[in-house]
């Protein structure tokens, strides 16, 4: 049998530091997450697809400690 993926939510788990580090990258690229419809002028909504490619890096870096 298969071993099964285990995730981790506990603090400073891989999955917690890696989406801490998606929310300060998006903050950086001024990419609003949220779901309120008032945008600040300048940014950006971030929509499914950079959401899930910024989190998917961001794990790959935390769980390899490096980038790329």
């Amino acid at each position: 049998m298969a071993d099964q993926a285990v995730v981790h939510f506990g603090e400073n788990s891989p999955e917690e530091i890696a989406y801490k580090l998606m929310i300060q990258i998006a903050n950086v690229e001024k990419k609003f997450i949220g779901a309120a419809d008032n945008v600040k002028e300048g940014w950006q909504r971030a929509d499914r697809e950079y959401l899930l490619q910024t989190y998917a890096q961001c794990i790959n870096t935390v769980r390899t400690a490096h980038y790329g």
